[in-house]
């Protein structure tokens, strides 16, 4: 893996700094080879790092990092090689920024991460969604392929994921089109359809060799979070629990659902637990129910993500697997 940023300024910058003031056309290059190791800006060090990552297989490409010097300050440095950079600089705006970075990108293969600089390597705690997130599929839809009402059920969980309609409520709608489903249906749906997204392992490994605690919160079922967890190497999981009778569902689900609201509870409980603050956790979702975990957490990873959820996140993984939350923290 990529090493990481150093995030406390050596002694000497003055080779850096002299051209801190210089126009972008004749300042350092964020796209060449050798960087100073930090850059002087006036009076402060820079606060923002700007971390790049190709698709797999892939290096960022000289073109992109060219797009990308009209749009930051000729100040920036740079680090790493191959599919992976890191730029470092002074800007305040986060936003703005993402905006700046994501139209130099447009059509690259390149995901992106904006955060604090002295914040990438401070982190303690992953929670991560499951349902389209460490896993390839929505549950509840195959569930509901063995229900014969996927079509439903499909409609529901699109509109809910965009966040035109309340989770708890689609939910609550959901598990009541599949009234009657038989018990075994969900191993055999674990079998026949769940299937790990690429690189899941390999961020969970990597989480806990930094010393990370991992917990899956899902707004799914907890038959799948169990599994998955397992398979994964996840610390804890919480999901809610479909209510079967005879071997069969009742159409119901137990109370209270674990949604958009109990996510971000779960993110502060864990939080609490670790005696850690939010600003030490990354959350990684999908949906827009995962919006509330992603936007309190200190790094917020949209992973294949709808719009609404891609633009309150700090990182966006679109191109990328999932071991890309790895280098946007520097590991």
């Amino acid at each position: 893996m990529e090493s990481a940023l150093i995030t406390t300024p050596p002694k000497s910058c003055a080779a850096a700094s002299a051209s801190a003031d210089l126009p972008l056309a004749v300042g350092p290059s964020i796209s060449r080879a050798s960087f100073p190791p930090c850059f002087r800006s006036g009076d402060s060090f820079m606060q923002t790092v700007l971390t790049l990552v190709a698709a797999p297989g892939q290096e960022i490409p000289e073109r992109a990092l060219s797009a990308l010097e009209a749009v930051l300050p000729a100040a920036a440095t740079a680090e790493g090689a191959g599919g992976v950079r890191h730029l470092r600089f002074d800007w305040d705006n986060h936003a703005e920024l993402r905006d700046r970075v994501d139209r130099a990108l447009e059509g690259e293969a390149i995901d992106i991460c904006v955060q604090p600089a002295d914040m990438q390597g401070n982190k303690r705690l992953l929670i991560a969604d499951m349902d389209s997130t460490m896993i390839t599929v929505e549950c509840i839809d195959e569930l509901a392929d063995f229900a014969g009402v996927r079509d439903q059920v499909h409609a529901i969980t699109e509109r809910a994921m965009r966040g035109e309609i309340d989770f708890e409520g689609a939910l609550t709608e959901r598990v009541r089109l599949m009234q009657g489903l038989k018990e075994s249906a969900l191993q055999q749906c674990f079998d026949e359809r769940v299937r790990l997204s690429p690189g899941a392992r390999e961020l969970i490994a990597g989480c806990r060799a930094a010393g990370m605690h991992c917990a899956l919160v899902s707004g799914g079922f907890t038959y799948f979070t169990r599994r998955v967890a397992e398979l994964c190497g996840f610390d804890e999981n919480r999901a809610n629990t479909l209510i079967f009778e005879d071997g069969v569902l009742t159409g119901e689900v137990t109370q209270p659902i674990l949604g958009r609201q109990a996510k971000t509870e779960a993110l502060d409980e864990i939080c609490a637990k670790l005696g850690i603050g939010p600003a030490q956790a990354v959350a990684i979702g999908d949906g827009a129910n995962d919006l509330g975990m992603i936007v309190k957490a200190g790094l917020g990873v949209a992973w294949r993500a709808k719009p609404v959820t891609a633009k309150a996140a700090d990182a966006r993984i679109d191109h990328a697997d999932l071991t890309a939350v790895l280098r946007f923290m520097g590991l």
